[in-house]
């Protein structure tokens, strides 16, 4: 039982309010509570067979008389009156069936985690046990008893349940434990219809809820069954689940083991760069400005050879000269 006090004081109180609709549980694996003045008509929860999963498993009818029955019905998710109409099952059995999976749904969400409940309007009328579906009608959500169960009475009776289970010497939670057939119980000569059948089931992937969707039985009843059964040596835990068999077709070929990847390849150090040649500084060549053509003086036409135009002199002169 874990955290399912929020559950209790939200279902007391729509027992004090007298609410009509539903009151969904989050958690593992949570549910939803159908409530009709105050009263608690049907429970659903994936942790535990419907009436409708009780009564196909049970071997009354087949899956293809069932949908007849559910076609004839205009869609009715429990065809109460076709199933009482062709002999499938009595009235008071289908409210023990109702009755039935009502309790053992509200002990599947006790026993595991409530995570928070919040409470709203019925999506759909729930469905009478007896009451047939006409077309107009919506499709009901869930069947639910004719009398309803006080949601305080029935949280204790869940809580109940849970207490004597976890007494046993060995203890089993719902969707914990997934037991296999202990080499004892190939040899025991005297065995139960319901502990035959466990052991046929039991793989050791398969929980107690498993083997209750399995066998077509309550999860309370299986729960208590397989802790009973580990005690007495019947059954065994493993630590870990067995592998599935795989069969191959005989043309087909084996399966190997894959081959490791080899192994990254080493980097190679990327090449250093050369270092760049030092810039050259451009080198001088006489004459190459040209100034000593511009200061060479001219020489004239007359015999003395005396100088007529500029010469070095004159480019001192005028470079050292200073304004007046």
């Amino acid at each position: 039982m874990s955290g399912h006090e929020p559950l209790a004081r939200a279902l007391a109180a729509c027992g004090r309010e007298g609410f009509t609709g539903e009151v969904r549980v989050s958690g593992t694996p949570g549910g939803t509570f159908h409530l009709h003045g105050g009263l608690v008509v049907a429970v659903e929860s994936p942790g535990a067979p419907t009436p409708e999963a009780l009564l196909l498993r049970s071997g009354r009818i087949g899956g293809e008389e069932w949908a007849g029955l559910v076609r004839a019905s205009g869609g009715a998710r429990w065809p109460a009156a076709g199933l009482i109409a062709h002999g499938y099952a009595g009235a008071a059995q289908l409210r023990v069936v109702c009755a039935m999976a009502l309790q053992d749904a509200a002990f599947a969400v006790v026993a595991g985690s409530v995570d928070g409940c919040e409470r709203g309007p019925a999506s759909g009328p729930p469905a009478t046990p007896l009451a047939p579906a006409t077309p107009l009608a919506p499709v009901p959500v869930a069947p639910m008893v004719p009398v309803g169960e006080p949601p305080t009475r029935l949280l204790q009776e869940a809580s109940r349940k849970l207490r004597a289970l976890l007494a046993l010497p060995y203890p089993v939670r719902p969707d914990r434990e997934r037991p296999v057939p202990a080499s004892l119980s190939y040899t025991a000569a005297r065995l139960g219809v319901l502990q035959r059948e466990l052991l046929t089931h039991a793989d050791g992937r398969r929980t107690a809820r498993d083997l209750a969707f399995r066998t077509g039985r309550g999860v309370y009843a299986v729960t208590v069954e397989v802790a009973r059964m580990l005690g007495e040596g019947l059954l065994e835990c493993v630590d870990a689940p067995h592998p599935i068999p795989v069969r191959l077709p005989p043309d087909a070929p084996g399966v190997r083991p894959r081959e490791p990847a080899p192994p990254p390849p080493v980097p190679q150090p990327l090449p250093q760069p050369s270092p760049p040649e030092p810039a050259t500084l451009p080198r001088r060549r006489p004459g190459a400005s040209g100034i000593n053509e511009a200061l060479t003086p001219e020489h004239g036409g007359t015999d003395t050879g005396t100088d007529t135009g500029p010469g070095w002199k004159e480019f001192f002169r005028l470079r050292n000269s200073t304004p007046k």
